[in-house]
């Protein structure tokens, strides 16, 4: 599932940066709280079930 919204999140930055610079800022902020929940949930080895 975390996979799945960081993957989201990057394509939408993607196009947020090229179409709307303003957009992109705002997508870039929470692709970056998705990388970081995904580090620390990789360093504490727990796992989700979905």
């Amino acid at each position: 599932m975390l996979w799945t919204i960081i993957a989201v999140l990057l394509i939408l930055w993607l196009l947020g940066v090229v179409a709307l610079p303003a957009v992109g800022s705002l997508i870039h902020l929470l692709l970056v709280l998705a990388l970081i929940v995904l580090v620390v949930q990789l360093l504490t080895g727990r796992r989700v079930v979905v």
